[in-house]
């Protein structure tokens, strides 16, 4: 069977195998104390075009920490930055709130969902939720907005700009609201043609975000940043509270520190945008309708339902939404590993 299902779906990069087996033997440091976690922070920092926050000069603004996945990650972050009578805003369609079975709610914190657009929030929107919130005479009886989520790429594929982003920034810091973006797919977003961020512009407009490994390169791994010496107090003790402390924290620094020697981790990224826009491309010169304008790895695709289970026998995909009554709009990722010769193939299937 050939997959398109997801873009997790392979193991590690071999360079990451590779680093496993030189360094196994090694006795390291438990819980992220370790050379190679250390070495990840200050690649990624540099990537970051922003320096260390150092505990014992106090200088620097970067704090940056380890954690195995995706919805742990969002979680963690929001619950601990989130006071016990505040919620976190997201799109109607954002991962929060659509696919991660309530985790948020079930710290005890409210998903307040603002209009989606194309996966997107507004800016001008948040202002007025915002604002219509505290003109609210009964809003001591309500869930407080406390935090802002994003996800670039969003769950459509689809880009902020940075003129978006700087607007959503401005938006936050004018209600005191902290910006969280959700990176799971970040480096297919900054590998886009269309994407006009760098990762440092990224870490000027946001107030904590996260790169994930998971989805491009790693056995698994989310690289959460703080971008102002913002990280909540005693924060290893609160991700150990949650049952999310590696003791081998080793597993996460020496992907992260691979990922981030000689640009690996953005030159892999490409590779899975050069695939997709070979799909998008071939699909649209054979006439296929495409459900949204997705400019990164995840391509959504409006097939009839006599269609799908004939090419079930030859490839996984997602289901994403139903279309109408004889159409499903399907989904189509590739990732860090797709080949062209993969491509080649699902085309000729479809």
């Amino acid at each position: 069977m050939l997959s398109f299902e997801s873009d997790y779906i392979e193991g590690a990069h071999p360079r990451i195998l590779e680093r496993f087996i030189e360094t196994n033997m090694e006795q390291l440091s438990g819980y992220g104390a370790d050379c190679y976690t250390a070495s990840a922070k200050e690649k990624i920092a540099a990537a970051c075009s922003l320096p260390l926050y150092n505990e014992q000069t106090g200088e620097g603004s970067l704090q940056i920490a380890f954690l195995t996945g995706g919805t742990q990650t969002n979680q963690i972050i929001i619950d601990t930055m989130l006071r016990p009578y505040e919620g976190v805003f997201a799109a109607t369609t954002g991962h929060i709130s659509a696919h991660e079975a309530g985790a948020i709610e079930f710290t005890g914190h409210k998903v307040l969902t603002l209009p989606s657009h194309d996966g997107k929030i507004d800016a001008q929107e948040l202002d007025a939720a915002v604002t219509d919130f505290y003109a609210d005479g009964n809003h001591e009886h309500m869930v407080f907005p406390g935090l802002v989520y994003i996800s670039h790429p969003t769950e459509y594929g689809t880009l902020y700009s940075k003129k978006e982003l700087t607007a959503l920034s401005e938006t936050c810091r004018k209600h005191k609201l902290p910006l969280f973006m959700d990176g799971a797919r970040l480096g297919y977003g900054l590998a886009s043609s269309e994407s006009d961020m760098s990762l440092a512009d990224i870490a000027s407009l946001c107030d904590v975000f996260y790169i994930g490994g998971t989805k491009i390169g790693a056995l698994c791994g989310e690289a959460v940043v703080f971008t102002h010496k913002n990280m909540p107090a005693h924060f290893v003790n609160l991700i150990k509270k949650h049952g999310a402390l590696l003791a081998k924290g080793r597993l996460l620094g020496v992907q992260f520190d691979t990922l981030f020697t000689d640009s690996l981790y953005f030159s892999i990224s490409r590779n899975a945008i050069e695939r997709a826009d070979e799909l998008k491309t071939a699909l649209k010169s054979k006439g296929y309708r495409f459900f949204i304008d997705s400019p990164t790895n995840q391509q959504f695709v409006i097939l009839e339902n006599s269609r799908i289970e004939e090419l079930k026998k030859h490839v996984t995909f997602s289901f994403w939404e139903k279309y109408d009554d004889s159409h499903t709009v399907v989904r189509f990722a590739t990732s860090w590993a797709t080949t062209p010769e993969k491509v080649s193939k699902l085309i000729s299937f479809l």
